[in-house]
């Protein structure tokens, strides 16, 4: 899937391989600086592990430089503010801070789009931080429509 969306630049989404995994791994942990880098890694390889499970895009420059990618799942459980189950669920995604405003998670969410379509799903739900007003900015401008927001408590017992 190629396209000048990039600074003029050609881009291409395609699936992930085990080739990826250092620039994955390390766009991971920018995305999800909270998980320590051992735990990404051993997701990725769970991913690498069992394709067609889920679905991971990488984006690539011309150049072959990682520019962002996309992770997607089917939800089977309830979905917030969704209709139908399962659903396609874009579980993260990320674009390099100087590959922003050019069209390329436009590009990721329209090639997860047309996996989750491929499949018969009907919607595809996403979610963010309560406080990434950046991400929710980004969905807004995809397309997505805000269903909720939920803060979560817990109390430990014992």
């Amino acid at each position: 899937m190629g396209g000048k969306d990039h600074l003029g630049e050609p881009v291409t989404i395609a699936p992930v391989r085990a080739e990826d995994e250092q620039d994955w791994l390390d766009m991971r942990c920018a995305l999800w600086p909270e998980s320590p880098s051992d735990e990404h890694a051993g997701e990725i390889a769970a991913i690498l592990g069992a394709p067609g499970r889920t679905l991971t895009l990488m984006a690539r420059a011309g150049n072959g430089e990682a520019l962002g990618f996309a992770e997607a799942s089917v939800r089977h459980d309830y979905v917030n503010g969704c209709l139908t189950s399962p659903v396609a669920f874009l579980e993260g995604i990320y674009v390099k801070d100087e590959a922003r405003r050019h069209g390329v998670a436009r590009r990721l969410v329209s090639a997860v789009e047309a996996w989750a379509l491929e499949r018969g799903y009907s919607e595809l739900a996403s979610d963010a931080l309560l406080d990434n007003a950046g991400s929710h900015a980004m969905h807004d401008a995809l397309g997505f429509e805000e269903t909720g927001r939920v803060v979560y408590f817990r109390k430990g017992l014992g």
